[in-house]
């Protein structure tokens, strides 16, 4: 629970022109900066109990395009306009389901269902149907867990928890993977899909060291918090962030990959959406 705190706090100080809304489940003040003459951000001066206080009689709103934030309801229209949720111009890349599929509606399944909810015999007929798919194919997959002296000083940090291990662990196996596979080198341009903070090409820009010409596409569907890339002041490398779902990117118009010709690799921790889901007609 949150609470408006007009004084200062034993277990943290709003700091001078910042929020003096105490949030209780953070045990520290919100960091949001105020208007001048005023005591609490925008998000918080519409609460119950600044209301009652008399601090803004003005009716805050969700977002009708993003319920994560509100707004003030007499500045809605104004705010629709701006607001980082609304639909911007598509990017020459964006082609509509470039990634999505087979378009003859004779071949596209009328619905897509969780296999959980198939019936056996469904589920047998789907399990012939995959054998017959792969006959010939080598699909014996190997078991290779890497890691890579990038990463030793982050793994061995005594401040790490489980869940920082976790996944220090997972990009130092996959940075290990892409280094015997010979693509950590000079004079390429890194696609990581569904890149989130964009960790993962952050510790190859790290194991690359002062490799010539490497370039970065972070392909994002949402808004993220917390992006790494903007830490990077290295000469030779440059991140460029994407916001787009897989299912609609086609890397041929991207202009990067279009003007420098740069070889393309593809990587990715976290991997879901349109563009990875295998359809099958049951």
């Amino acid at each position: 629970m949150a609470a408006y705190v007009p004084t200062q706090h034993a277990s943290g100080f709003s700091a001078e022109n910042r929020c003096g809304y105490y949030l209780e489940k953070k045990k520290r003040f919100c960091r949001m900066v105020v208007a001048a003459g005023k005591r609490l951000c925008g998000e918080h001066a519409g609460t119950a109990e600044t209301e009652a206080e008399g601090e803004n009689a003005r009716k805050r709103i969700l977002c009708p395009l993003d319920p994560k934030h509100t707004v003030y309801e007499d500045q809605l229209a104004k705010h629709l306009k701006k607001c980082n949720s609304r639909e911007k111009p598509k990017p020459d890349f964006f082609i509509q389901d470039i990634n999505a599929g087979l378009k003859d509606e004779t071949e596209i399944p009328e619905q897509l269902v969780p296999i959980s909810s198939l019936s056996e015999e469904q589920l047998q007929n789907l399990i012939t149907k995959l054998r017959k798919a792969s006959e010939g194919l080598n699909s014996t997959l190997k078991n290779q867990i890497m890691s890579h002296p990038a990463l030793y000083d982050a793994l061995h940090d005594p401040k790490n928890g489980d869940s920082v291990t976790k996944h220090l662990k997972q990009q130092a196996s996959i940075l290990g993977n892409i280094e015997k596979l010979k693509l950590l080198g000079p004079r390429r341009c890194y696609v990581e899909f569904g890149a989130g903070k964009g960790k993962l090409s952050h510790w190859v820009d790290i194991a690359l060291k002062d490799a010539e010409k490497v370039h970065f596409i972070l392909v994002e569907k949402v808004t993220t918090r917390f992006k790494v890339e903007g830490k990077h002041r290295k000469k030779n490398s440059v991140f460029e962030r994407l916001q787009i779902d897989i299912q609609h990117l086609c890397l041929n118009k991207i202009p990067v990959l279009i003007e420098e010709k740069l070889p393309v690799v593809g990587i990715g921790k976290h991997l879901c959406g349109v563009a990875t889901v295998f359809n099958e007609k049951t």
